[in-house]
């Protein structure tokens, strides 16, 4: 049995938000398996490259696929040939696919600094609070009662499991009603007429990127100035 499994799924408020925090749980179990590749693909062309070097390069990949992504979706859900039903399905999908990528940049930023990540709860405490910005580091130290720079690197490696389950109750009310209410803006934006819709579509989520990769450096601090005794993991892509 996956031991994963014996935390549950992020307490919700209410039921009317579960589903949302049912996708956080899905993003998180795919995206943790691929940390390992993402890690190796930000260092395929430099294996060489400092702990910095990585996470400026998985900064570039991560603002780029989220713009890309939000940018042809929204293109294609505002084609004349595409009814209203199918530009939301589309949009809908993507939004999915935006909650995946800033998954799996969250956790490779946390791999690259050494953070633990075998437990499913401090993963949730990673994304969550990252992609909740500077509420989420807020609501991160009020609940924990830890104090301090860099909650990822200091709060999140040291506080008990049980803490960081009461963190994630929290974050997920948040998460559920401020990105929630953020995406379906978003959503909505795309069906605008063709070439407004991928205007709006790429540029939200450029914006989203962004603040993630801002949350991110306040949430892990200045990276590692070296890697492990034994140097870096060897670069391995499929």
């Amino acid at each position: 049995m996956d031991p994963d499994a014996l935390d549950g799924p992020v307490p919700a408020g209410s039921r009317r938000g579960q589903p949302i925090l049912d996708l956080v749980d899905k993003a998180i179990t795919i995206q943790s398996s691929l940390v390992g590749k993402n890690i190796a693909r930000a260092r395929q062309r430099n294996p060489e490259a400092t702990p910095a070097q990585v996470i400026r390069t998985l900064e570039r990949m991560y603002v780029s696929s989220l713009t890309g992504t939000g940018a042809a979706v929204g293109g294609a859900a505002a084609a004349p040939a595409v009814g209203t039903g199918i530009a939301l399905a589309l949009s809908a999908g993507e939004a999915f696919t935006s909650l995946e990528l800033s998954t799996l940049f969250a956790l490779s930023v946390a791999e690259v600094h050494g953070v633990p990540l075998d437990e499913v709860e401090r993963r949730r405490t990673i994304v969550l609070g990252i992609l909740l910005g500077e509420a989420g580091s807020t609501t991160i130290g009020k609940v924990a009662e830890r104090t301090g720079q860099h909650w990822g690197r200091q709060l999140v490696a040291k506080v008990p499991v049980s803490t960081l389950r009461r963190v994630n109750s929290v974050l997920g009310r948040n998460f559920v009603t401020k990105y929630g209410a953020k995406q379906g803006i978003i959503v909505l934006g795309r069906v605008a007429p063709f070439g407004i819709g991928a205007v709006i579509g790429g540029g939200a989520n450029a914006a989203v990127a962004a603040l993630a990769v801002r949350a991110a450096r306040r949430a892990f601090g200045p990276p590692p100035a070296s890697w492990p005794v034994g140097g870096p993991p060897p670069v391995r892509l499929p």
